[in-house]
């Protein structure tokens, strides 16, 4: 009996925790998830479309969303309690949100976001700032931190943000994943708290290349189009100058990665602040106004950013503020309130920077170009510490942001690795209404940009490494001839051997294939080809050889999927439409 009722009693305790649990879920998820979500939901998309009608084109992904963006039922947060309790539940949920769940992502929670989404630290007193899984000493990065560590952490796939001044391209930086500031309008910001409408843009967190593009090609509604590769890859020599990290951890990884993907040509150096001087006269009539001649442009940016996003902000939530009185956070209330209004003609003069920014930077990098610059001057900085808030940190980070939020222009931050045990970046812009190129881009070159960031961290290691990977090419340009020559097995060897020097290049399992379709090693070519597909999601070849090699050991349901899917990959392959057809006819 003693026993039952201790049993009993255990029971009832596991009750009550699992009572209190319920309760106090805010503070059971912080826990469990680095407190990056507010509130855990399920958004459910479609059933999927009966075959053979193509897959929804984010199955299986979940997603998080940052509490700036509607859901229907619940109250959209803006990173403050006083918000919530002065607003109602959402009628309607945020379009954006909408067509990922249509395209058949599952929506799993909200995030936390900064307070009113108007800091890049992080930090949100109000709701206990997300954990930084990267560097948990450290800040995770704002506005949408939640989102950030909600992909870091794999909660879930991919997470929606706004980028205002960083809001999206810090937390990733900092948090080590990828981070897409989409062109300012490209994306649809109906059903989202705007922060400063000339600046807010749609962004989103992944931690993968192949993630980044779907989620962006559903949200940028592009149609298939072949993929382009960059013809120039422009370093902002003078923005690197920002940097209180060695200037080569960053740059000699991007020029290293370039030189092996595209040939050295298409690199080249420009000082961004010269450019920007001769291009864009309305600075100079700012800087006129303010008298700061002597201020360097990238400040002046900077001062233009930070201007128009107080301006803005007010527009929006200034009679908020004055009726509520919130309780704000002493660094943000000084930003927002303790600057004087502007005047009609500054404003104009603003918005005439805004264009004239845009205009530069498309002469300067056309359809095909990239402007390489650091994401932020250094690693985060600690929980707490003074430097977040230091002018001169300050002032170094709104200088490298502004260029993409003034210009309105697509950026990504790219995940380099770590320095000093801390997570660190670089990020890429393209010129406004550039997104699928710079998607694309990142396609092309995230994998060798993650090869060639050991190149400081550990020369040693990144040495060896580049010597194999340059005995496997060779290797595997063997194997070509011996292929063209019609030595079956001698290229089967070859292929084999760039596979052992280098194991993570989808090309020498395509063309180890190849050969063994030759000879009849039909199960060895679909097991290279599953290889092959698995390093590169859109390898047609690699569909088409398995199909091939699907149809010679009777799996014609199979066989047919792979043509099918290399004619979704390539609509004008014939050899993929003819396979397709012919397997059609006679297995109907």
């Amino acid at each position: 009996m003693a026993s039952q009722a201790a049993n009993l009693w255990v029971l009832l305790g596991l009750g009550l925790a699992g009572i209190l649990m319920i309760s106090k879920k805010l503070k059971k998820t912080v826990r469990e998830d680095f407190g990056a979500f507010l509130d855990k939901l399920l958004l459910l998309p479609p059933p999927p479309p009966p075959p053979p009608k193509a897959p929804h084109p984010l199955t299986g992904l979940t997603f998080a969303v940052s509490d700036l963006f509607d859901i229907s039922g619940y109250v959209t947060g803006f990173g403050h309690p006083d918000w919530v309790r002065t607003h109602e539940a959402a009628s309607s949920t945020c379009p954006v949100v909408s067509t990922l769940v249509e395209g058949g992502a599952t929506c799993v929670g909200k995030t936390v976001v900064d307070e009113l989404a108007f800091s890049i630290s992080g930090e949100n007193k109000h709701y206990d700032s997300p954990t930084n899984p990267a560097a948990p000493s450290r800040v995770p990065g704002g506005a949408c931190s939640g989102a950030a560590v909600a992909v870091a952490t794999k909660a879930v796939d991919f997470a929606l943000g706004i980028d205002t001044a960083g809001g999206v391209r810090v937390p990733a930086g900092y948090c080590g994943v990828l981070g897409f500031k989409s062109s300012h309008g490209a994306i649809s910001n109906t059903g989202i708290i705007p922060v400063s409408s000339s600046l807010d843009s749609v962004g989103w967190f992944a931690r993968d290349p192949i993630t980044l593009h779907r989620v962006g090609h559903v949200l940028l509604q592009l149609p298939f189009a072949t993929q382009r590769n960059p013809r120039q890859i422009i370093l902002a020599d003078d923005c690197f100058q920002l940097l209180k990290i060695p200037v080569d951890r960053i740059t000699q990884v991007v020029i290293k990665s370039a030189e092996k993907l595209f040939g050295r040509q298409l690199l080249k150096h420009q000082n961004f602040e010269n450019y920007i001087e001769t291009k864009v006269p309305s600075l100079k009539e700012f800087a006129r106004t303010k008298a700061v001649d002597k201020v360097p442009t990238s400040r002046l940016l900077a001062n233009v950013m930070q201007l128009l996003q107080r301006h803005e902000f007010l527009q929006n939530h200034g009679d908020w503020i004055n009726t509520v009185k919130p309780a704000i956070d002493p660094v943000i209330s000084s930003q927002i309130c303790e600057n004087p209004e502007l005047t009609s003609e500054e404003i104009e003069n603003l918005n005439a920077i805004r264009n004239e920014i845009r205009v530069a930077i498309g002469s300067l990098l056309k359809d095909d170009g990239i402007l390489v610059v650091p994401t932020m001057p250094s690693v985060p900085p600690k929980l707490g510490s003074k430097e977040i808030t230091s002018e001169d940190y300050q002032n170094r980070a709104s200088s490298l942001l502004s260029i993409a939020s003034i210009s309105g222009c697509c950026q990504v931050t790219l995940p380099l690795g770590h320095h000093e045990k801390c997570p660190v970046s670089v990020s890429f812009i393209a010129r406004h209404g550039g997104d699928r190129f710079l998607l694309d881009t990142v396609r092309t070159m995230y994998a060798s940009l993650q090869e060639y960031s050991s190149i400081v961290a550990d020369p040693k290691s990144s040495k060896k490494t580049i010597r194999q990977e340059e005995l496997a090419e060779i290797a595997k340009e063997k194997g070509n001839q011996a292929f063209k020559e019609k030595q079956w097995q001698k290229a089967i060897g070859l292929y084999s051997e760039a596979i052992k020097l280098s194991d993570k290049t989808a090309t020498y399992y395509g063309n180890r294939a190849a050969a063994y379709l030759e000879v009849g090693g039909f199960l060895q070519a679909e097991e290279d080809c599953t290889k092959a597909i698995t390093l590169d999601k859109k390898n047609v070849k690699a569909y088409l050889r398995r199909g091939t090699a699907r149809e010679m050991l009777s799996d014609y349901k199979g066989a047919i999927e792979d043509f099918r899917y290399a004619l979704v990959l390539e609509p004008n392959n014939k050899r993929a439409a003819l396979s397709a057809e012919r397997l059609r006819k006679v297995f109907p």
